[in-house]
């Protein structure tokens, strides 16, 4: 039904690591306790993933991913009557599965789903914490430990991809950005195995290239593309190459902004 849904038990893997940068790790454990819903909102590749694999891990929660599309909808996540055998039988989607079973349900990228798929959240975002399913009858109640995480990056919002402020005001909000460099380059060096010393240089690199967001490019350089040069420097990548792979390349498709950016890379990291 869906290629885009991971789901990890409680016991699939160690808490991945995670650098809190606040107290986004106490907001998200309240939540959790007074069964809120959960709001993530910043820029793609600052971590929102990350923080909501760790948080289960660290809960003891199986977690759903599923990672929201322009034709995902609603009967996608509720579940659907498919043919089995002969017979027409009911199949849960992953929230209908998550709401019988308990644990996380998150949807990354939720404004990017077609409309209806918020319409089918509201009645688990109030105090029913319910879901009711047409197709079968049912009304499902959400267990206690059932939670609800959405994500999205206000930067790619334009008039036909916005969350309306009723649906945003069901949630409690967590607002996500880059570390700051020195808590970034300790991200870095953890995730990639690259030394720390070897890894600020290209944290600069990339607060200067997210500098140039809204002007020369759309988006700036993710966290995850980062570990991504560090890990292939670690390997024996020279530094530009992997730059040229990790950093660079990704951010664009203009031959004259890509030299502008070449130019940047050699000045900051010779």
């Amino acid at each position: 039904m869906l290629d885009t849904v991971q789901t990890l038990s409680a016991a699939a893997v160690e808490a991945p690591y995670y650098l809190p940068t606040g107290d986004e790790c106490a907001v998200f454990d309240a939540a959790y306790r007074n069964k809120l819903p959960l709001l993530l909102k910043g820029p793609t590749g600052c971590g929102k993933t990350r923080f909501v694999a760790h948080m289960a891990a660290k809960l003891g929660l199986p977690l759903t991913t599923v990672a929201c599309h322009d034709d995902l909808t609603a009967a996608d996540l509720t579940g659907r009557y498919l043919l089995k055998g002969g017979e027409t039988v009911w199949v849960d989607g992953p929230l209908t599965r998550t709401v019988r079973q308990g644990g996380i349900l998150y949807l990354d990228e939720v404004v990017e789903a077609r409309k209806d798929v918020t319409v089918v959240l509201h009645p688990l975002t109030d105090d029913r914490r319910v879901l009711p399913l047409e197709r079968t009858g049912e009304t499902l109640e959400a267990p206690d430990d059932f939670m609800l995480v959405v994500s999205y990056n206000p930067g790619y919002q334009n008039i036909m991809k916005t969350l309306k402020p009723s649906t945003r005001q069901r949630f409690l909000a967590l607002e996500f950005d880059f570390p700051s460099p020195d808590r970034e380059a300790q991200v870095v060096a953890a995730e990639s195995g690259l030394p720390l010393e070897r890894v600020k240089p290209l944290v600069l690199l990339a607060g200067k290239l997210r500098e140039l967001k809204g002007q020369d490019l759309e988006e700036g350089v993710s966290t995850r593309l980062l570990v991504y040069a560090a890990s292939l420097i670690r390997d024996g990548m020279p530094v530009m190459k992997a730059v040229e792979a990790c950093l660079l390349q990704p951010l664009t498709d203009d031959a004259e902004i890509k030299r502008g950016l070449d130019d940047l890379a050699v000045a900051l990291l010779g």
